[in-house]
Formats: structure tokens, sequence, C-alpha cells
């Protein structure tokens, strides 16, 4: 049997996304407008609920930019140490 010529199991990694930042903006924005709307809805503090939202949005969108930051320094690590 060829080299080439494997079983893969799983699904393929999906390619990485174009624009990773401003991906999260509107996810992480959509989920704090949610919250906002759901208590709202519910008859809850509108106010709190924007505090919690903003919140929210902001750790967030922290913790995936930094994500986003590793993962761009481990692939340019490992593309130096392949190139080593």
């Amino acid at each position: 049997m060829s080299p080439s010529r494997y079983l893969r199991w799983g699904a393929p990694d999906p390619p990485p996304p174009k624009h990773p930042f401003r991906d999260t903006l509107l996810v992480y924005g959509a989920f704090a407008l949610i919250v906002v709307l759901v208590a709202w809805a519910t008859g809850g503090d509108v106010k709190k609920a924007a505090v919690v939202a903003v919140v929210f949005f902001l750790l967030a969108t922290a913790w995936n930019t930094h994500r986003i930051y590793q993962r761009k320094r481990a692939e340019r690590t490992q593309a130096e140490e392949k190139q080593s």
C-alpha cells in the first residue's frame, strides 16, 4: 500500500476564519444584545442587564483576542522551527 493511501478518521480541520477579530466582535456583541433583550422581555432590570452584557462582551472579546494571538504565535514558532 502506498504511503498516500491510508484511512483518515474524523472531519478535516476547518480553514481559519478570514476575519477572526471582526467575527469575535459580532458574535459576542450578539450575545450581549440577547442578554439585554431577555432582561427587557422578562421585565427584568435592563440597566443591570446592560452592565452585565458590557462586562461579558469585554471579557469574552479580550479572552478570545488573547487566544487568537497565542495561536498565531504558536503557528509562527512552528514555521520557524521547520525552517531551521
